[in-house]
């Protein structure tokens, strides 16, 4: 057992050692697999062992859908007010100063022009780390005035939904951006310009009620959460077990809510292919 024994002393590595040593270097899935971060980034943030799609920001959909990551931002510094004067143990002001703090974004929101494959499209989408994601009258007045650029420039749309619900804090105003979108999309529609709408893990709430599930195509990336209310509340409403893999993907496919099912590594092409044949 000699080569068990310790030789030298003292070699168990300082605190301050560690401290220096990068962080993020890995990164470990659901299911245990533990992949090198860089490798995920290759692989468009896609665990290549299980298939398990990491959630990402706006910024990594951008650099992936758009060529080369070039695109042009517009309604940059839109930012919420406080319409129901808001406030639990924390007010709703304060909310969206650290979210801004946090997140480096102005809402839950953000909308990119450029060219995909060559083609010019318009691109919004969400991003789950400020305030979940949540859709208040910013994100409702951003897709609004979305579509009206692509309306006037004759540009597809494509809007990429990562969200819990509507946003509590502004009430009533924002379950008027359902109503308020769902009237864009209308006038969208009758231009005959394509909707393409994706939706990530998770896509849930309001969100999940309005824009979201009303694409010309619906993709969802694998194994994402998409529903209304969540799979708890529904099971304690109607006092019933719920099936295997509700609310997933592959369940909302199966039932006719999605139209495809697609890979993040191949979300590029399949969209291009779609907006090919639809203008």
């Amino acid at each position: 057992m000699a080569w068990f024994l310790r030789k030298k002393k003292n070699i168990i590595t300082s605190i301050d050692d560690r401290k220096n040593i990068p962080s993020g270097l890995w990164h470990r899935t659901p299911t245990g697999k533990v992949i090198d971060t860089d490798q995920l980034k290759k692989n468009f943030y896609v665990s290549p062992e299980d298939g398990y799609h990491v959630r990402i920001h706006s910024n990594e959909y951008f650099e992936i859908l758009f060529d080369n990551g070039k695109f042009l931002e517009i309604n940059v510094k839109m930012t919420s007010k406080d319409p129901v004067k808001w406030e639990d143990y924390k007010k709703y002001t304060d909310r969206i100063k650290e979210a801004k703090k946090k997140t480096d974004l102005y809402d839950a929101i953000r909308t990119g022009i450029g060219n995909m494959e060559g083609m010019k499209v318009v691109i919004s989408c969400m991003d789950f780390s400020f305030i979940g994601g949540s859709m208040g009258s910013v994100v409702g007045e951003k897709i609004s005035r979305s579509i009206t650029y692509c309306i006037e420039k004759k540009l597809p749309y494509i809007l990429i939904s990562k969200s819990g619900g509507a946003r509590i804090m502004e009430s009533s105003f924002s379950l008027m951006q359902m109503a308020k979108t769902i009237a864009k999309l209308t006038q969208l529609r009758d231009t005959k310009l394509p909707y393409i709408s994706v939706l990530t893990d998770p896509t849930t709430g309001g969100v999940s009620a309005s824009y979201a599930l009303l694409g010309d195509i619906n993709i969802a990336e694998p194994g994402a959460l998409i529903g209304f209310a969540g799979p708890k509340v529904i099971r304690e409403t109607i006092g019933k077990s719920l099936p295997k893999g509700f609310q997933t993907s592959e369940f909302l496919m199966d039932h006719g809510f999605i139209d495809l099912i697609s890979p993040r590594t191949k979300l590029k092409k399949n969209i291009y292919n779609l907006v090919s044949m639809m203008i």
